[in-house]
């Protein structure tokens, strides 16, 4: 679900990508719906790509923003979340094993912001809701 929206360092907001030129992507801003170019050399960042560090496997960004919206339901008030403690407050009943040495402040506040652009275009289901796979059985050659 995330993997179309892009984070473009340098330039404020998300993208949706929309098409690919010759040597460059079409991106369109979440906010503003503007169509632009994006080039090799812009650092693009894959919202689908992006995990965060726990104290066991990293969580997928989709995952922690599923989370919040299960719990929320909504677009989050940043004025609530000003302080180191409120982020890590808010954060630990989000994702309770975050690696708080390799979270920074920084980025749950980009989380926070994130998740709301997300909202505010109407995105809100984050996680593809999983169809029961069929179990995988090897068909091993019966022994004489």
């Amino acid at each position: 679900m995330l993997k179309t929206v892009l984070s473009i360092s340098g330039k404020p907001g998300l993208y949706r990508l929309v098409s690919q030129g010759k040597n460059m992507l079409i991106v369109e801003s979440l906010q503003t719906k503007k169509r632009l170019p994006a080039y090799a050399h812009d650092k693009l960042v894959s919202l689908g790509d992006i995990a965060i560090y726990t104290t066991g496997e990293e969580v997928p960004l989709a995952q922690v923003f599923q989370t919040i919206y299960d719990k929320e339901g909504q677009k989050l008030d940043s004025k609530e979340y000003k302080t180191e403690d409120q982020l890590r407050k808010f954060f630990s009943e989000i994702l309770p094993d975050y690696d708080e040495e390799r979270v920074y402040m920084t980025d749950i506040k980009k989380i926070i912001s994130w998740y709301n652009q997300l909202v505010d275009a109407g995105i809100t289901t984050f996680v593809a809701k999983e169809e029961p796979a069929a179990e995988e059985t090897e068909e091993k050659p019966a022994e004489a």
